[in-house]
């Protein structure tokens, strides 16, 4: 059976696999720093299932409100977690969630559907580092590395951020600039 190239339409047209492409990057990065909400937080399911819902969308099933109902709940949990690290990784939880609903708008507000959950893992991993910038840029590297060349295409849709008062979308713009650069994205990177 063919695959359904669904296209969603705006200032542009995104394909459901491009969304997928993106959900999965964007689950990436939530799912390695959701541990972080998970001891800080440990009864509030709300980022996990958020999680679910993102996977289950960018393993092939339709976008549901499953999603936008889990990414809802999960930045509700970011609000009113403990500490900066925990409410970034609910945070990106909710952003795996959404991407399967990001907009195609040739606004820069939108990258950070496709961006702010890897520029909050490499905040956490500053955090967890004692505030180690040099530990941000390891990470901002490795996402550079893990995104392929579909991600990098849809991410050039877009127009660029720009700086930013709070360190996340200073990150977040640094990734964009680099992405926006790379000639041929990476996704060679191993899981392991």
């Amino acid at each position: 059976m063919a695959a359904r190239r669904t296209v969603v339409s705006g200032d542009f047209d995104l394909t459901m696999d491009e969304l997928r492409v993106v959900a999965r990057y964007v689950l990436r990065h939530a799912e390695d720093v959701l541990p972080v909400f998970e001891r800080a937080v440990p009864d509030d399911p709300r980022p996990r299932a958020a999680i679910e819902a993102a996977r289950t969308f960018a393993d092939g099933a339709d976008r549901t409100k499953l999603q936008r109902v889990t990414s809802i709940d999960a930045h509700r949990a970011a609000r009113s977690a403990p500490d900066e690290a925990a409410r970034l990784a609910a945070r990106s939880a909710g952003d795996a969630a959404a991407a399967a609903y990001l907009h195609p708008l040739a606004q820069a507000s939108q990258v950070g559907h496709i961006l702010r959950a890897a520029a909050s893992a490499a905040r956490i991993g500053e955090l967890t580092a004692g505030g180690d910038p040099a530990v941000g840029d390891a990470l901002l590297d490795r996402s550079r590395r893990l995104a392929d060349p579909v991600l990098v295409d849809v991410l050039r849709r877009y127009p660029p951020v720009t700086g930013g008062s709070s360190r996340v979308a200073r990150l977040m713009s640094t990734l964009d600039g680099a992405l926006r650069r790379t000639p041929e994205a990476g996704g060679t990177e191993d899981r392991s």
